[in-house]
């Protein structure tokens, strides 16, 4: 079955389906990640988002059992690619990614020049867009008018661990690795909604950890009143991708919205005040303006040199703008958690 990508401006991508024969609208943006497409498709920051991936070739590994991806659904709305290979193989593949798609209900279109389509999004910025599947018409959609963080948030909180000590996880669209890298810490974990007031309630929080999640940080008001009341009571704080967003509105910063994001594995990002760099996993299309009063900045991205992370003076609050937890991509970050346990006066993990 054909179908096309058509952009805001009118322009068409013609392609053929290898996905849900159906048509969605939303924002899309391109991934230069070369692997980690069913980790990327179940990510919640994709939500509302036409996924263009730049690497030439996408299938060839199928799709892993569901333990594995890094939520319980896809969340980005539909997938360009320039190659469909159809005939996976991996001893971790449970089924092709054709399938996989159609069984979700998303669109897949094949498309052979996805090195303009994604020229074009760098050259205009981020636009809105629409896969067109057969004969069913949509409207265009800005998913970034919507509170997509209430959308993808957890309903219910949920505990895992047995530790000692209970670090909340504020989920905005967490991905799985968070909460795996926290267990692994030894930590008793709660994940709670965006918008559960932990004080009010009065769940145990010795440490605080706020997820990535998808969309504009400003919708998150609920989720920023917890972050100062957690600075009120002096509890150690670690802001992940969208987290890093949010703590910053907390400590009276700003954000503002890129051009055309930072998205796949690739990303470096310079240690300020050392010749460090870093190769890093990223998914986001917000950013925050400068470090707020009291904090430092304390990443820069190597290639636009935008803020990657702020880290107070004094307190053991921090958070960077890409995801040390990795899934898809380097661990060459994973330290950011044992440094936050480290600043926060906790043990090395066990």
């Amino acid at each position: 079955m054909h179908g096309k990508l058509v952009a805001y401006d009118g322009t068409e991508y013609e392609g053929v389906s290898f996905g849900a024969p159906t048509s969605v609208a939303g924002e899309v943006v391109f991934t230069t990640g070369m692997t980690g497409y069913p980790e990327s498709l179940t990510d919640p920051s994709y939500a509302g988002q036409i996924l263009v991936l730049t690497y030439p070739l996408v299938g060839n590994y199928g799709v892993p059992e569901k333990t594995k991806w890094e939520s319980g659904r896809i969340h980005a709305s539909a997938l360009i690619v320039s190659s469909y290979n159809p005939t996976p193989s991996h001893y971790a593949s449970t089924q092709s990614l054709s399938s996989w798609l159609k069984a979700e209900g998303v669109p897949g279109l094949e498309i052979k020049d996805t090195r303009a389509l994604a020229q074009k999004i760098r050259t205009q910025g981020t636009m809105l867009g629409k896969v067109i599947v057969g004969k069913n018409g949509i409207a265009l959609r800005d998913p970034n008018k919507e509170n997509l963080v209430a959308k993808v948030s957890t309903k219910k909180i949920i505990s895992k661990g047995k530790g000692e000590r209970t670090c909340v996880l504020i989920d905005c669209g967490a991905k799985r690795n968070i909460e795996r890298e926290l267990l692994a810490r030894g930590f008793r974990v709660t994940t709670v909604p965006w918008d559960c007031d932990i004080f009010k309630e009065k769940i145990p929080c010795d440490y605080l950890v706020v997820s990535n999640g998808p969309g504009d940080p400003k919708m998150c008001r609920e989720t920023v009143a917890v972050i100062e009341k957690a600075m009120r009571k002096k509890i150690p704080i670690l802001g992940i991708c969208l987290g890093n967003q949010l703590l910053a509105l907390a400590a009276g910063g700003d954000t503002y919205k890129l051009k055309f994001g930072h998205r796949g594995q690739n990303h470096p990002v310079k240690m300020e005040g050392t010749e460090k760099c870093f190769l890093t996993t990223q998914n986001h299309g917000f950013a925050i303006t400068k470090a707020p009063r009291g904090f430092r900045e304390w990443f820069k991205n190597a290639n636009d040199g935008t803020n990657e992370g702020i880290i107070h003076r004094t307190r053991p609050w921090m958070s960077v703008q890409f995801h040390p937890e990795s899934a898809p991509g380097p661990l060459d970050t994973e330290w950011v958690f044992d440094y936050f346990l480290a600043r926060a006066g906790k043990k090395k993990p066990r």
